[in-house]
């Protein structure tokens, strides 16, 4: 009986223990190694450096020199309305002559050589070449006093060019009825040594008082910074006597018309002149405040005070001669000039 039935499930337990440990059908078989990684297919190879910046293309070449330039060395003129360039030394203005004036003129030829001359002469005439003449009466006025009236002047004529001038000049005062107390007239030369002042030189006559005297003149005239009218002159007489004078006056502008005019004259000697009453040093001075209306530019009544004192030795001849040291006075006048 157990032999029957191990014989039943022999079949069985064979086919299970076959399953069990089926053989390998590759077994006995080299078969390949299984690749790890797929091979680098420039293994080996020697590989340039990545690139960094661009590297020149003409690294190594021996470039060509820059083409000279064509004006190395030479003096380049300057354009037009450039300033001049400066060196070393300072640049000298002035020194170079004046071009000659053309004489091809091509008005000539359609208006002819003689007009256009004459026309020529009126340009240069009108620009500089001119001659004027002027006359300015700067003090013409009465001075109202107890006894006479008194009266007093003071003007100039000039004639010539802007340069060089005839200058004549007179001044002097007195009382209605009696005789002059002074009077003088100056002829001088007169040249610009500037934009605002000339040079003079001539000579000074006095009338009064006497004994009279002849002077040789020196002196300055023009107009200082701020606008004030300024003079100074030296007078050596024919005695030898040696004087000198200072002028100055300022013209206060309330409106176009309406002026103040303060006005001041200095008188200094170097030695006593007893016969003309005057001292050596300071011997007198004016000083006048006159308020004018210009009815036209030409022509300008006034209205005024006017003060004079002596001093020093001139003083005392003035006493001596019964003669006030000062004097303060209204004065009425008119400014012109043509």
């Amino acid at each position: 009986m157990s032999r029957l039935v191990l014989a039943a499930l022999a079949p069985a337990l064979i086919g299970t223990a076959a399953m069990a440990q089926t053989p390998d059908p590759h077994a006995g078989h080299a078969m390949p190694a299984k690749p790890a990684q797929a091979a680098d297919p420039h293994a080996g190879h020697t590989m340039p450096a990545k690139p960094g910046p661009a590297s020149d293309p003409h690294a190594g070449h021996a470039m060509p020199a820059a083409p000279a330039d064509p004006h190395a060395g030479h003096a380049m003129p300057a354009s037009p309305g450039a300033a001049p360039a400066m060196t070393g030394a300072q640049l000298t203005v002035g020194d170079a002559p004046a071009p000659q004036p053309p004489t091809d003129h091509l008005a000539d030829a359609v208006y002819g050589r003689t007009s256009m001359d004459r026309a020529r002469d009126v340009l240069r005439l009108e620009h500089g070449g001119a001659r004027l003449s002027k006359t300015m009466i700067d003090v013409l006025e009465v001075r109202p006093d107890k006894g006479p009236d008194g009266y007093a002047w003071e003007g100039e004529f000039r004639y010539g060019g802007d340069v060089n001038r005839l200058v004549v000049k007179s001044e002097g005062e007195g009382a209605f009825g009696e005789h002059l107390e002074e009077a003088e007239i100056q002829a001088l030369y007169s040249r610009a040594i500037g934009p605002n002042f000339d040079l003079q030189a001539g000579v000074r006559q006095d009338f009064q008082p006497r004994p009279r005297r002849t002077y040789a003149t020196v002196g300055v005239e023009g107009l200082a910074p701020y606008w004030f009218e300024v003079e100074g002159a030296l007078f050596l007489s024919n005695k030898g006597d040696v004087s000198a004078r200072f002028e100055g006056s300022y013209d206060l502008r309330f409106t176009q018309r309406l002026i103040l005019e303060p006005r001041v004259e200095v008188n200094l000697e170097a030695q006593d002149v007893p016969e003309l009453g005057v001292g050596a040093g300071l011997s007198d001075a004016e000083v006048g405040l006159r308020l004018r209306y210009e009815i036209r530019r030409e022509f300008a009544p006034y209205v005024g005070v006017h003060y004079e004192r002596k001093f020093g030795d001139t003083a005392d001849f003035a006493r001596a001669a019964g003669e006030d040291r000062d004097d303060l006075r209204v004065v009425l006048g008119v400014r012109a000039w043509f």
